[in-house]
Formats: structure tokens, sequence, C-alpha cells
């Protein structure tokens, strides 16, 4: 598992892992005494795309040389965001992801449950956005590089679209 930590490592947690991603194990650690919010997300292959019913596997590919360190300035944005969150994980898979499994899990803990939702869905927003990793969908009539895939952005650009928190 390609595995990158903030130097206050109790506070940050990003993986790229052609494993299994456990989500449980990725919540408990985001609950912290200081929290009365942990807001996760998980995204799960679905068995079906636009235009596409029986997808049956997902695959995924990674840059990881540059998707750690994009991670890496997602979570410092949303501590610039919003100063109060405490522990942040992001974490994907690579290769196979069956039906049913999570790709991709955002989790953010803090005080307030605002911050905590908004902190998340910065995240996951962001990841999609800027983070190099690409997604091949296999269907039942054959196998291709997900339609809805975008270019990959600069997280100053994706920032500058959506506006201030």
């Amino acid at each position: 598992m390609a595995a990158h930590t903030e130097p206050d490592e109790d506070r940050t947690l990003l993986a790229i892992s052609p494993d299994r991603l456990d989500v449980g194990r990725a919540y408990d650690w985001a609950v912290h005494p200081s929290c009365g919010a942990v807001v996760l997300f998980s995204g799960t292959a679905r068995d079906h795309s636009e235009g596409r019913d029986g997808v049956s596997a997902l695959s995924y590919e990674a840059w990881e040389d540059a998707a750690l360190p994009r991670m890496a300035e997602i979570v410092a944005e949303i501590r610039r965001r919003h100063p109060s969150v405490v522990r942040v994980a992001m974490l994907h898979r690579t290769g196979d992801v069956p039906v049913g499994e999570s790709s991709v899990v955002v989790v953010v803990g803090a005080p307030h449950r605002p911050d905590a939702f908004a902190a998340a869905r910065f995240g996951i927003d962001a990841l999609k956005a800027t983070v190099p990793i690409w997604k091949r969908e296999t269907w039942r009539d054959g196998t291709e590089w997900a339609g809805s895939a975008r270019q990959v952005v600069d997280l100053r650009d994706f920032v500058d679209a959506q506006g201030t928190a």
C-alpha cells in the first residue's frame, strides 16, 4: 500500500492501495475526543453508469507520485477553510473494485457537524477533480475508460471555480 501521512500523523491519513478499503477502520481512526462530528463519504462501485447497464467492475489507475501530494494539498485547503477540523482521511483504491465495494473514502472529524460536512464534501469533490486517478468500467458489452472522466485540474483552479467557503 502506498501511504502518506502528514508530519502530524495523528491528524491526516492518506493512502492509495490495491487492497480493499477498510471503511470502519478509517471511521474509527477519525473519531477523536474533541470531535462531536465524524462525516464519512464512501464512493462504492455500482452496477451501472451513464448509458451503461450491467457494469460488473471498475478498475482504477493512479499516478501515485503525483496523487498523494495532491491529496495532501486538498487536506491543507480543507484545514485553511475549516481550521476546526481535527482529522482527515483520504483513501483511494487502485486495481479492480467489484460492485458494492468502496473505491474512495473521505472521512473528516471536527468539533461540529457544519465544518465536518463541508470539509468532507470539499474533500471528495476536490479529489475527483484534481487527483490523477482514472477509472475503467467493465460491463456486459465491453470495457472502456469511464465516459464521465474529466481532465485533472490544478487545486487552485478548482478552488477558484468553486469560490470561497
